[in-house]
């Protein structure tokens, strides 16, 4: 967002565990800027610090009023609400972006940006709406799509964390594909495979290709792809030791001949 940091604006708020709730979310996705529209009063001592967990330390201590006005005027505006216009007929409160789409749009927006929400029972009002620039909604169940003030904040600032937050508590998790001469190898071993359990010829070119596109799709790792050819390689050894000894067993002079024939050709003689 080039290197502006978006600020949250509450407007309205009527109960100040909300306002804490908003400010603790901002904590967890790298946001410190909280301006207050109206705001109740926050006692250091009630459920607005009590909701703020570290948030207290520095977000809800440093957050200032203001008045809507100034908003509109300072900022490109970005207004939070759960019910949005049916179609293009109304732009009151059409078109609008889901917070998904909301972080893509920001990417290129080279402007000091407010994120917007509104009151606890009627969110922004009609009038607010009109001079906001963006409009945001979450997409929800449609028997019941309002949700908690400090809910919605919370899952929106959420979807802005790739602009807000440079490093997570989370492992990296870049993946790195096998080499492509491992992967080759891997179905090498697989058509070996098939072949030690004497596959149906009709279904092998299909059942390879599958294969193909399985692998394709999943970017095993190194690790990933040598468990396989472990397992295959395994697989394949046992299936040829058991087929030999298959034939082994299936060969007409294992016991020195069909004796079984030799019997009764004997006994054959014996009664002429």
């Amino acid at each position: 967002m080039s290197g502006h940091e978006p600020i949250v604006v509450v407007v309205g708020a009527e109960t100040p565990g909300n306002v804490g709730t908003i400010a603790r979310a901002m904590k967890n996705f790298g946001l410190s800027n909280l301006k207050l529209v109206d705001p109740p009063p926050l006692d250091p001592d009630g459920e607005a610090y009590g909701f703020a967990g570290h948030a207290r330390e520095d977000v809800l201590p440093n957050a200032e009023e203001i008045s809507f006005e100034e908003v509109v005027t300072t900022y490109h505006t970005v207004g939070c609400t759960a019910i949005t216009g049916e179609d293009s007929r109304r732009h009151r409160r059409f078109p609008y972006t889901t917070p998904g789409e909301l972080a893509e749009t920001l990417q290129t927006v080279d402007s000091r940006t407010a994120i917007v929400f509104g009151r606890e029972g009627r969110g922004l009002y009609n009038e607010e709406i009109e001079q906001l620039d963006q409009i945001c909604s979450i997409p929800a169940s449609d028997d019941y799509p309002v949700l908690n003030l400090g809910q919605a904040a919370t899952i929106v600032l959420y979807e802005l964390r790739d602009l807000t937050v440079d490093e997570t508590q989370l492992p990296d998790r870049e993946h790195e594909r096998a080499a492509e001469a491992d992967i080759e190898r891997f179905y090498d071993y697989f058509a070996e495979f098939l072949d030690a359990q004497r596959y149906n010829d009709r279904k092998r070119e299909k059942t390879q290709r599958l294969m193909r596109r399985l692998i394709g799709r999943a970017h095993p790792t190194g690790r990933e792809i040598h468990t396989l050819l472990g397992v295959l390689r395994q697989a394949t050894e046992q299936l040829e030791h058991r087929q030999a000894l298959l034939d082994r067993y299936d060969e007409p002079d294992r016991f020195g001949g069909d004796t079984a024939s030799d019997g009764d050709a004997d006994r054959t003689g014996d009664g002429a």
